[in-house]
């Protein structure tokens, strides 16, 4: 690691995964705990599906496909085609592998582990050797009130809908009886740096904020939070972010994440395109980095890392 001490890291999504790739080849294993969003898990054909976790694990493990972002590379789909067949519901993709992993996850679970367990389980088997952790082990649901269909789940709306729908409002079901998995307020508070990937503000992150006592233990160590914008120039690189920031009332900017951010993190790393921005964002008591932050260019990934290890 660049520097000493351990690092903690909020994640959810592509752009998490991706960051911890990197951050993977700069933390010594045992000073590295990644603490990821279970909000969009969902139950279907009977099966526990964790997206955000399943997606950190085969991106880690360069397993992911780089044409999706999720799921696996090389995966087959005859599973979704004799559902099809049949008239099932198919409209949540599922390949054949990545099955594999649901099976997997769903017994472990009906046998009594807990989701910690398991996601420990599935990331060694994948070689990785940094800490995995689901912020809680108890139901988290994502809900998203649309205009036009009401309240749906999250991947109602990301995946059935295609985040096309205008959103009013986003809660967190299950939140306020959840518990940190065990290990999660530990390592927030032990933690000499937190890091808040690039991820999705409100739907991403804030679920892994909404858990009883993460929030808190952030604001307590605001000094020492750092953040990564997930918008650049106005948009999201990935998914809905830039819509939703402005639905709910905020700027799809550098600036409206620092808003959205300013109890929870004291340094936001920006992109160079958003350089203009650096005075508006320290206006609002956070303070302002920036770099290079387009993780899929050459370079970039490894020296936003060392950035994130020192700044």
């Amino acid at each position: 690691m660049t520097g000493s001490g351990s690092v903690a890291v909020i994640c959810g999504g592509v752009g998490a995964a991706r960051l911890l790739r990197g951050l993977a080849r700069h933390v010594e294993p045992d000073q590295l705990i990644a603490i990821a969003n279970v909000g969009d898990d969902m139950e279907l054909h009977g099966l526990h599906i964790s997206p955000d976790l399943d997606t950190i694990v085969y991106t880690v493990a360069e397993a992911v496909s780089a044409e999706r972002g999720w799921g696996l590379e090389g995966e087959s789909w005859q599973a979704m085609t004799m559902l099809g067949r049949y008239g099932g519901e198919d409209w949540f993709s599922l390949g054949d592998r990545d099955l594999g992993t649901h099976l997997y996850r769903t017994q472990r679970l009906r046998e009594g582990a807990s989701l910690a367990d398991v996601t420990g389980a599935i990331a060694r088997s994948w070689g990785i050797e940094f800490g995995l952790l689901p912020v809680t082990d108890d139901r988290l649901r994502t809900m998203v009130t649309t205009v036009d269909h009401g309240e749906i789940t999250f991947q109602e709306y990301f995946v059935g809908h295609q985040h096309s729908v205008p959103v009013t409002s986003v809660r967190f079901d299950g939140a306020d009886a959840a518990r940190p998995a065990p290990g999660v307020l530990t390592a927030l508070a032990d933690a000499e740096r937190i890091i808040v990937a690039p991820s999705n503000p409100v739907v991403s992150i804030d679920p892994v904020l909404a858990v009883p006592g993460v929030r808190d233990a952030l604001r307590s160590r605001r000094d020492d939070v750092v953040a990564v914008s997930p918008i650049i120039g106005g948009k999201a690189l990935k998914g809905p972010a830039d819509r939703l920031l402005v639905e709910l009332g905020r700027e799809a900017s550098a600036t409206g994440v620092a808003e959205w951010y300013t109890d929870e993190v004291g340094t936001l790393v920006i992109d160079t395109v958003d350089a203009a921005r650096a005075e508006a964002i320290a206006s609002v008591g956070v303070r302002p980095v920036v770099a290079p932050t387009i993780m899929s260019e050459p370079g970039v990934l490894d020296q936003l890392c060392e950035l994130l290890l020192s700044v």
